[in-house]
């Protein structure tokens, strides 16, 4: 991956520039103005969308599992999107790329997963220490080389094994409840078939399954009213044990994900891309994160290619669709206790059949990026212990999980490991 501490070369004359402030200050924002232009504005929009129908729902499902308060999981939501919002827009500003931060989902399911195994404090500690470590991580210049000793295929065999089970949670509620979760599912199989570029088929089945509820009467009246949403500083708890089976793990998915699919997509367009600096802002907005909490940051991989691809338009100005997006995002983040509310009063079944749905396309990357190539076998070792709720030592599945998988392919495909260490 090449990558460079500098802004891209087309754009350094101008920053450099000796001019006084005020005309270099009008300068940039002349040319702020004319990158912008309708295909980013397009892309931005659709970002949006996507982070709204699609994240949304999978961070209320999985923070509904901590058995938190109300003021809680306004605050868990508020610090993510606020955090993102301002690192997105900031990093986009200065160096004119498409840099989208958002909250790590691969690091919620993975807590999520960890519920009932460490406490809330611990998992909040747990936060703030994955956050530190990327941090220095950053600093000391190894932000691209994270998965040097961790191959990718592995981490997405332990990432796979450990969402399997909120997928298949849809199965259980469709049948269940056949009314909405039924009418939330075939909402997505016409999204999958319709392929419309502007409406995920997440955002199709959220449409069918509300109307589902809407003409059942399946909602639970709530009131609702706005206010400033609650940023309650939680208790944190640090421990050898969280950081072990929580803090690395989390450190791999948010740089491993979001550095070598993310940020290698940008690289791919043609940008010259930071990534140590980057690296830093996704500790420092993990590290804040945490300390309202919140969880690990990472560079999105799923809004980057919305974002920074051709239909964004001009490479110039494909920056802009990272601001808008940002600029949405900001709305999250006001209304995060009205957010809480509005979806408590849907059915269960509707939210983890959403939920469910929305995770599917990860845990399809996740096998897909697990068994493509090599190491496929540390692979199916990594899915496997994973999907187990084994814990040793007070340490969980998660960490056993990659441990084993390197094993495993250290002893059955020595080459194959090799290689790839050497390729890195």
């Amino acid at each position: 991956m090449q990558v460079v501490e500098s802004i891209p070369q087309q754009r350094q004359p101008l920053l450099r520039s000796r001019l006084p402030p005020a005309p270099r200050l009008r300068a940039l924002t002349g040319t702020y103005v004319r990158d912008l232009n309708a295909s980013a504005a397009w892309a931005g929009v659709t970002t949006f969308v996507w982070y709204a129908v699609g994240l949304v729902p999978v961070q209320i499902a999985v923070t509904a599992r901590f058995g938190l308060s109300a003021a809680e999981v306004s605050s868990w939501l508020c610090i993510i999107w606020l955090t993102s919002a301002v690192a997105s827009i900031a990093l986009s500003l200065v160096y004119r790329q498409p840099i989208p931060i958002t909250s790590t989902i691969p690091g919620l399911l993975f807590l999520g997963s960890l519920a009932g195994q460490f406490s809330y404090p611990e998992l909040v500690g747990a936060n703030l220490m994955a956050g530190v470590l990327i941090v220095v991580l950053g600093l000391v210049g190894v932000g691209g080389r994270i998965l040097r000793w961790l191959p990718m295929p592995v981490a997405m065999g332990m990432l796979a094994g450990s969402v399997l089970g909120d997928v298949s949670h849809v199965v259980t509620a469709t049948t269940e409840d056949v009314t909405v979760a039924g009418a939330t599912l075939a909402g997505y199989a016409l999204g999958r078939v319709l392929r419309w570029s502007r409406i995920p088929p997440v955002g199709v089945a959220a449409i069918a399954g509300g109307l589902a509820v809407l003409l059942g009467q399946r909602a639970n009246p709530v009131p609702i009213s706005w206010e400033l949403p609650s940023l309650v500083p939680p208790q944190i708890q640090l421990s050898t044990s969280s950081f072990l089976a929580v803090s690395l793990p989390l450190v791999v998915l948010s740089m491993g994900l979001g550095n070598v699919q993310g940020l290698g997509f940008l690289v791919a367009q043609g940008y010259k891309v930071p990534v140590n600096r980057i690296t830093v802002v996704l500790g420092l907005s993990s590290v804040v994160n945490a300390l309202l909490g919140g969880h690990t940051a990472i560079v999105s991989r799923n809004g980057m290619p919305i974002l920074a691809g051709l239909e964004a338009g001009p490479i110039e100005g494909r920056y802009w669709a990272a601001l808008i997006s940002s600029t949405l995002t900001l709305l999250i983040a006001v209304a995060a206790a009205p957010v809480v509310a509005l979806l408590g009063m849907l059915p269960p079944a509707f939210i983890v059949t959403l939920a469910g749905l929305a995770i599917l396309p990860s845990l399809q990357n996740a096998l897909e990026k697990a068994f493509e190539a090599k190491l496929r076998f540390g692979a199916v070792v990594a899915f496997v212990v994973s999907t187990t709720s084994v814990s040793f030592l007070g340490i969980s599945a998660g960490f056993w999980a990659l441990l084993a998988a390197v094993l495993a392919s250290w002893l059955a495909e020595p080459a194959e490991l090799l290689a790839y260490w050497r390729a890195e």
